[in-house]
């Protein structure tokens, strides 16, 4: 054979070596800047139209302030074209509208209230939804690797420890609506427990990489399902213990769900065995059922869930009156609502936070409430698909855990409102009043954006 057939055989041969890198920054960047264009003009138009409903002309001064957030998430976006070209392009958008929507929906209550200037919650919403964009902002900046999250990994088990206690000590605890949930300082006010869900999030990511095969591969078999051994059982033991004091001592159903439901989610995926969920199943309704027999306020709750309208109940106080109040608010949004700033969801007692979703239903309807839940199900799923597409396994669990204790959330706030599960208190993610909350989820929203640039940076072999 000629050499010079040789040379072009060898230049045809497909090319399996070299690793290639899937770089696509510039349209990313793009598309998230044309949805993040769409997203803050749908809350100015949100603003505008809370005004002309409610008040019937416009005030810009509230237009002003929402401009300022504005001008902060382009400032992340542009942020994110230096030192994370490859984040996910859905995810910032999608948290800035949730957020403007929320603040649209708050204003429009405290107009009720002839509630104005900065005292007012709308204007505390902006203020905290500035400062919560700005803690995202210096997530993205600074952790340039999540790896290196996982050196500390008890730091962050023993800060969310401390967060969970501060509401117990005296002088700075709080009991706000029967919860021991909030700290405070001088005229401030703080809920700890949502910093220290996501301290818990990188804990158990880094625990559970530790221990995995330890959870994983031994076991007993029984109806071909393998079991932990019983001295394995003990970080899940723990876990739930934690959850059962947060509900006694702090009288705080949700977070005590959340915490729990957060790592039996993530040891299952660590593990993927199943006999970790049948084993946390039974403890949960086992908690539950001894609680609503021990505890007077669990008992309330499942009486509350199971007969609202029964008189006796409707009637008590601090009943079912709340829950009754926003099924008839969102009965009476009916499938396209009543219009923003045309309805009356101050009817329903903490509408603003608690209930933001019963008033948003009956302003906007089913047809904007399936929208929004359109929208977390579209974060919570870029958030799971940056998971499962990173190789490091310390990544893969954060960010399932991050999104997993979005959609649990959502699940147990919307749950309870539309009695489908006992109400518990928690605060609906970047919709309802409440500035930890905010800061939190926002963070959250920091923390998968620097996950997903990760991700799309590792290297792919590509065959061509």
């Amino acid at each position: 054979m000629p050499p010079s057939d040789v040379r072009e055989r060898k230049q045809a041969r497909p090319a399996t070596g070299p690793v290639k890198r899937l770089r696509l920054p510039a349209k990313l960047r793009n598309l998230e800047l044309l949805l993040l264009l769409i997203a803050c003009g749908i809350n100015a138009a949100a603003v505008v139209l809370v005004q002309l409903g409610a008040l019937g002309h416009v005030d810009l001064t509230l237009v002003y302030l929402g401009a300022g957030l504005s001008v902060l998430v382009i400032g992340m976006h542009i942020a994110l074209r230096f030192v994370a070209p490859q984040a996910d392009p859905f995810l910032l958008p999608i948290a800035t509208v949730l957020t403007g929507i929320g603040i649209a929906e708050i204003y429009r209550i405290d107009i009720h209230y002839k509630d104005s200037g900065w005292d007012s919650a709308g204007v505390k919403q902006i203020v905290w939804a500035a400062l919560a964009i700005a803690c995202a902002i210096a997530v993205v900046m600074i952790i340039r690797n999540h790896r290196v999250l996982q050196r500390y990994t008890y730091i962050f088990g023993l800060a969310a420890l401390v967060l969970l206690l501060l509401p117990m000590l005296p002088g700075i605890g709080r009991e706000i609506y029967g919860a021991r949930v909030w700290i405070g300082i001088g005229p401030f006010s703080f809920q700890p427990g949502e910093i220290a869900k996501l301290c818990l999030a990188v804990f158990f990511a880094g625990y559970l990489v530790q221990a995995r095969d330890s959870l994983s591969m031994v076991g007993k078999k029984f109806l071909g399902i393998r079991f932990p051994r019983a001295r394995d059982l003990g970080p899940l033991l723990i876990v739930w213990l934690m959850s059962m004091a947060v509900i006694v001592f702090q009288r705080d159903l949700g977070t005590g769900l959340l915490i729990f439901g957060l790592f039996l989610v993530m040891v299952y995926v660590a593990t993927a065995r199943i006999s970790w969920v049948i084993l946390g199943l039974l403890l949960i309704v086992g908690g539950a059922v001894v609680a609503s027999q021990l505890l007077p306020y669990v008992n309330d709750r499942f009486a509350n869930w199971l007969n609202p309208f029964a008189q006796k109940v409707y009637d008590e106080q601090g009943g079912s009156f709340q829950l009754v109040q926003g099924l008839f608010g969102l009965a009476h949004g009916g499938l396209i609502g009543t219009g923003l700033g045309q309805g009356q969801p101050w009817v329903t007692p903490v509408s603003q936070s608690d209930y933001i979703i019963a008033s948003l239903g009956e302003e906007l309807g089913l047809a904007g409430l399936f929208a929004i839940f359109a929208l977390y199900l579209i974060f919570v799923a870029r958030g799971l698909r940056i998971g499962f597409a990173g190789q490091d396994d310390f990544g893969k669990l954060l960010a399932v855990g991050l999104s997993f204790t979005l959609a649990l959330q959502c699940f147990i706030v919307i749950g309870g409102v539309t009695r489908v599960i006992p109400l518990t208190g928690l605060t609906t993610p970047f919709l309802a009043a409440g500035g930890s909350s905010l800061v939190a989820n926002w963070i959250i929203v920091g923390l998968l954006l620097r996950l997903s640039d990760t991700v799309r940076n590792q290297p792919r072999l590509v065959v061509s």
